[in-house]
């Protein structure tokens, strides 16, 4: 059998061995693939050092796939490996709220296990508010329809053998209005066969990269019509076997927002809608992102598109907006360009980086 004869067996092996036996700490990865995503913003920094040293060093994620608003949800991390993002929500979900971790090698849920009494002390909470199951992310039979109100992942769908099943999974068990908030690995063009199912490349996250169009295409079948893309950041290749490999294609790391909301239309449409950030968000403060080019100032009225709308009002997220306006009138199709409170701030900050004092 060659490497582009591969299995999902075969793919589930190889993934399972190099986090599992090869990989003993986040220094080994050839690449910055999974851990390409910078500084984390104030409300993560501050519960990270919460989390036990021994999960933080086997953490191979890339990107902070931590959505606001959790406290008292229910809430999947697929890939959860070690737990660090499990122990990152516990915290803000609270006491009320549960988080499941979902990993298939039993090297790094034997740490997550063994840190959970830690972690419940660490928290302050009478008990934990965590768990771990042991399965493939392809198949959450596990869990009830329409069940849980958020699933996060840090760069492990791209593993996946089967994304398509993964997201037919994640969009069942959601409720209607919940959220799939992932970090992962996305390609410029479709890789050749022997890149894709190179063993090394596909555990480095590179060799299962997605590309971005297919992607979008496929989360649209599944039922998530308007993918949101919230931040970005390039992949470097330090090693040079894997760059020759891989050759001229260029990797990112993408955080998306994927809504469970029936009613969202195929593009922008207008009608006449105005949102208004009117509650805080615990740990957000003033400004509310909810992807790369709507950013949201409190008490600042912006119009948005049908979709938007909908994904503020018919989300956990309603008890912090006022949206006036309903679909009842159409003015034919929405500009959604950057809102004025991204214009503003964005704006602010490419200015400020690209100060020279």
């Amino acid at each position: 059998m060659t490497d582009t004869d591969a299995t999902s067996t075969d793919i589930h092996e190889w993934v399972q061995e190099y986090y599992g036996e090869i990989l003993k700490a986040s220094e080994d990865l050839k690449t910055n693939a999974c851990c390409a995503m910078g500084a984390p913003p104030p409300r993560i920094a501050a519960a990270l050092r919460n989390v036990h040293d021994d999960v933080l060093s086997r953490f191979y994620g890339c990107g902070f796939p931590i959505p606001e608003a959790v406290e008292g949800r229910r809430i999947v991390d697929l890939g959860c490996g070690t737990g660090r993002d499990v122990y990152l929500l516990a915290q803000l979900a609270g006491a009320k709220g549960f988080v499941h971790g979902v990993d298939m090698t039993p090297s790094q849920l034997e740490v997550a296990n063994r840190t959970r009494d830690w972690h419940a002390n660490r928290f302050g909470f009478e008990a934990s508010n965590v768990d771990f199951t042991q399965g493939y992310i392809e198949d959450l039979s596990f869990i009830e329809d329409d069940s849980v109100d958020i699933v996060v992942s840090n760069c492990v769908v791209n593993l996946s053998p089967r994304k398509d099943l993964v997201l037919k999974e994640v969009f069942r068990i959601l409720k209607p209005g919940g959220e799939f908030y992932f970090s992962d690995v996305f390609v410029d063009r479709r890789l050749p066969r022997e890149v894709a199912f190179d063993p090394v490349l596909h555990s480095e996250c590179l060799g299962g990269a997605m590309y971005d169009f297919d992607f979008e295409q496929l989360a649209k079948a599944v039922g998530f019509k308007d993918p949101r893309a919230i931040d970005r950041a390039p992949i470097t290749i330090q090693n040079h076997e894997i760059e020759q490999k891989v050759g001229a294609a260029r990797f990112t790391s993408i955080t998306l927002r994927l809504f469970k909301l029936p009613d969202l239309e195929a593009r922008c449409e207008d009608y006449g809608q105005i949102a208004i950030y009117r509650r805080e968000i615990d740990g957000v403060g003033k400004v509310f992102t909810l992807d790369d080019h709507h950013l949201f100032e409190l008490n600042r009225p912006e119009r948005v598109c049908g979709n938007t709308a909908a994904m503020l009002r018919d989300t956990r997220f309603g008890e912090h907006f006022e949206v006036v306006g309903d679909e009842s009138v159409h003015y034919g199709v929405f500009d959604c360009g950057p809102t004025m409170a991204a214009q503003q701030y964005q704006t602010a900050a490419a200015a400020s980086s690209a100060s020279c004092c």
